[in-house]
């Protein structure tokens, strides 16, 4: 085991927080009304008593970014928990299924699945986990029979109060970052340098945001209200759930 430099974690996210910032942009500007629409419950936003079409636009909108985000995010996250796992334990990115970084520690093999935070999956999604792991020791043991593996559900944000799961461990925010880096106090040393240029990037994102916001609403205002541009809902629903409906 290494200590790790915390200036190596802040050189990382200096270096690399630009993918984050580049793919959120990307994925906004990639965006199209039909994708937006399709994806959104349009009963919620009605329930909701929208009235407007930029309202309406922006509240669809900014629910799609939110879970994009979420993944964009989630997937920079785990390269640099596997950046910081491979300066302190050798750690490196796994080549079997389901399992995101390997590393060796005090004679024991660990196998972690890295997700964002702790309410990740369904139960099918977590059986699927466990399947993944399984497979993973097993095909481990095949060539030492005697390897102690132990399996580990690493979330990045979060909390467990009951880390020992039946078949592998679940690790959770500080414990996560802990167990990688054997650092106690990472989870809130690595905030800070995620403010990286972060003003100067979201201001570059909030200009494309109002461009993308803007055509939208008027595309929507276009094709899916009515003369005095109130919503059709009627036109929405139809767009959103209707069988073999690609305009209406």
């Amino acid at each position: 085991m290494k200590n790790l430099l915390i200036n190596d974690a802040k050189k990382y996210v200096e270096s690399t927080i630009d993918v984050f910032h580049e793919k959120r942009i990307q994925r906004l500007k990639s965006l199209n009304l039909d994708q937006i629409l399709k994806r959104k419950n349009p009963y919620l936003f009605r329930a909701k008593n929208v009235l407007t079409p930029h309202d309406f636009i922006k509240g669809v909108l900014d629910a799609h970014i939110s879970s994009n985000e979420e993944t964009i995010f989630g997937g920079w996250l785990e390269e640099f928990a596997i950046f910081i796992c491979g300066k302190v334990y050798n750690g490196r990115k796994s080549t079997t299924k389901g399992i995101d970084l390997e590393f060796d520690s005090e004679n024991i093999r660990y196998i972690v699945s890295i997700k964002s935070g702790p309410n990740w999956g369904n139960s099918g999604q977590i059986a699927d986990m466990k399947k993944n792991f399984q497979t993973a020791i097993k095909t481990l043991r095949t060539n030492h029979k005697k390897m102690n593996v132990i399996a580990v559900n690493g979330c990045c944000y979060g909390k467990d109060s009951k880390p020992c799961k039946e078949g592998y461990y679940k690790y959770c925010g500080q414990d996560f970052w802990e167990f990688i880096s054997g650092n106690s106090s990472l989870y809130t040393e690595i905030i800070e340098p995620l403010g990286y240029k972060a003003k100067e990037k979201n201001e570059r994102y909030l200009e494309e945001y109002a461009k993308v916001l803007t055509t939208l609403a008027f595309q929507f205002t276009r094709d899916f209200c009515h003369s005095d541009a109130s919503i059709n809902w009627e036109k929405v629903v139809i767009f959103n759930s209707g069988k073999n409906v690609e305009k209406v």
